[in-house]
C-alpha cells in the first residue's frame, strides 16, 4: 500500500475533488480513498466546534451488499437540514477521541468498534490534521486487519483529505453547519468570525494553540495570531459588556489590530492605532466602549517576547516546573482615552517555556475556585491544544457549566531553533502530541 501515493492515486484524488461541487468534494475524495484501500465503507468525521465531539458528515458505502456498518451509537445525536444529515458522536474516551487527542491511527478489531460497525469488519480511524489543528477523522471499514504499511498510507492520505476540506469550506456552509451541534446566537456568530481560521499552529520553533469557551451571553472575548517570516504576533482581548454590543466592540478592536499589523506597524503602534479607532467609534456613538487585552510580538530568531498589557490580567509563565505570573505592568484599557501611551515589557523565553494568556473569565465570579496556576503546572506535558482544552474543561467544572463570562486561553510553547524543520506525521508533530487523555 505504500506505493499508493506514487501510483497516480494522488492525481485521481485531486481530480475527484475538482470534478464535483465543493459540497460533494470531501465525499468524492473519501470514496476514492475507500476504493484505494479496499474498504467497504468510508466516512469523514469533522471536529465539532465544542471540541468535545466528532460529527459524521460524509458517509459512503462502497459495496451495495456489504454487511451494515457505521450504525450510530446510543450516545449519538442526529440532525438534518434540507438534504444534509449529520451524526454527532460525543467524546467518551473511545477510539475516535483517542485518534484526535493522541494524533495516532486507531485500529479497532471486529466487534469492538465504538460505533456499532459490522461484526466481521476492521475499523481504521486516521486523524485529519494540519499543523496540529484537528480537522477531523477518516473512518474506514476494512475486510482484514490493516498492516503497518496500510496504516502509514492511510495517515498520509487522511492528511491530504484535510487540505481538501480547507480548500472547499471557503465555498460552502456545509462544514460550518456540520461542526455546530448547538445553535449560535447573533453575537456568537460575530465572535466566531473574529477568530483565526486555525486555532493551532505548529512551527519549528514554537507551537501555539488557543481556545474560547463562550458564556451563555457572549461577553466579547477574542484571540488572534499571525506568523511573519521571523516574528509571531499574538493577542487576547476582552471587550466590555455582553451580547451583540460586546461582539461589535470586539470586532472593531480585532479589525483595528489586524489592520495596523498588516500595514507593518510595530506592537506599540498597533495598540495605539486600535485605541484611536475605539475612542473615535465611542465618541461617535456616545458610548464608553473599551477593551482590555494583552498584545505580543515574539522574535523567532532570539526568543525575545515583547508584551503590552492594556488593563488585562497578566499572563503566566511555566518554566522548569514552576508557574509564575509575568510581571507585566498594566496600562489603560484600549478605547478609554485618546492619546493613551502604551509600554512594552520584554520577556526572554527559554526553550521549554510555556506562556499562558487568559481572560478574566478563567478567574472571576464563579470560576474563582479554580486554581489556575496549579492547572497550568498539571498540564505542562500536554500538547498546547490539549492543555487549552483541559483548562477549559476545568473552568466549566468549577462553574458548574454556567460561565458568567467568556473564558479564553492561549498557550504558547517555545522550543527555539528558528528555521529548523518540523518532524511530522500526517500533519502533526508526534513528539509534541501527548498520549495522555485528561
Amino acid at each position: 500500500m505504500s506505493d499508493v501515493l506514487m501510483s497516480g492515486r494522488l492525481g485521481r484524488l485531486l481530480e475527484a475533488a475538482e470534478a464535483v461541487s465543493p459540497v460533494e468534494a470531501v465525499q468524492s475524495v473519501a470514496r476514492e480513498l475507500g476504493e484505494a484501500f479496499g474498504a467497504t465503507e468510508v466516512s469523514f468525521l469533522i471536529a465539532d466546534l465544542s471540541g468535545r465531539a466528532l460529527v459524521r458528515l460524509a458517509h459512503a458505502p462502497l459495496e451495495e451488499d456489504a454487511e451494515p456498518g457505521s450504525a450510530p451509537s446510543l450516545a449519538a445525536h442526529q440532525r438534518q437540514a434540507d438534504e444534509e444529515r449529520a451524526t454527532t458522536l460525543p467524546f467518551d474516551g473511545g477510539h475516535g477521541e483517542q485518534a484526535v487527542r493522541t494524533q495516532t491511527i486507531q485500529v479497532v478489531a471486529p466487534g469492538a468498534s465504538d460505533s456499532g460497525t459490522a461484526a466481521r469488519l476492521w475499523t481504521l480511524l486516521a486523524p485529519i490534521t494540519e499543523r496540529g489543528e484537528v480537522i477531523g477523522v477518516l473512518e474506514m471499514l476494512l475486510p482484514k486487519e490493516p498492516d503497518e504499511d496500510t496504516r502509514s498510507a492511510a495517515g498520509q492520505l487522511a492528511h491530504f483529505l484535510g487540505f481538501v476540506v480547507i480548500a472547499n469550506r471557503r465555498h460552502t456552509d456545509l462544514f460550518e453547519w456540520g461542526q455546530r451541534s448547538r445553535p449560535a446566537s447573533l453575537s456568537a456568530e460575530i465572535q466566531q468570525r473574529l477568530l483565526p481560521a486555525s486555532r493551532t499552529c505548529e512551527a519549528g520553533a514554537f507551537t501555539l494553540s488557543a481556545w474560547l469557551e463562550p458564556a451563555s451571553d457572549i461577553a466579547g472575548d477574542s484571540f488572534d495570531y499571525s506568523l511573519a517570516r521571523d516574528h509571531l504576533h499574538l493577542s487576547v482581548t476582552d471587550a466590555m459588556g455582553h451580547g451583540v454590543g460586546a461582539a461589535l466592540t470586539a470586532s472593531l478592536s480585532v479589525g483595528a489590530l489586524r489592520g495596523a499589523r498588516r500595514r507593518g506597524a510595530s506592537l506599540l503602534e498597533q495598540m495605539a492605532a486600535t485605541n484611536t479607532a475605539l475612542v473615535e467609534h465611542s465618541d461617535a456613538r456616545g458610548a464608553d466602549d473599551y477593551v482590555t487585552g494583552v498584545g505580543g510580538r515574539l522574535d523567532l530568531e532570539t526568543g525575545t517576547l515583547d508584551l503590552v498589557n492594556a488593563g488585562h490580567v497578566p499572563p503566566y509563565l511555566a518554566r522548569n516546573g514552576r508557574v509564575e505570573v509575568v510581571d507585566l505592568p498594566p496600562d489603560l484599557p484600549i478605547g478609554l482615552f485618546p492619546g493613551t501611551r502604551y509600554r512594552s515589557t520584554r520577556v526572554a523565553l527559554e526553550p521549554g517555556d510555556r506562556l499562558v494568556v487568559v481572560t478574566d473569565g478563567m478567574l472571576d465570579r464563579n470560576a474563582a475556585g479554580l486554581d489556575l496556576t496549579a492547572v497550568i503546572g498539571e498540564t505542562h506535558d500536554l500538547h498546547p491544544r490539549e492543555a487549552a482544552r483541559h483548562m477549559a474543561d476545568r473552568v466549566l467544572d468549577a462553574t458548574g457549566h454556567n460561565l458568567k463570562d467568556d473564558a479564553t486561553i492561549l498557550v504558547l510553547d517555545w522550543y527555539g531553533g528558528h528555521g529548523r524543520d518540523r518532524t511530522t506525521v500526517s500533519g502533526a508533530d508526534p513528539g509534541r502530541a501527548s498520549a495522555r487523555l485528561s
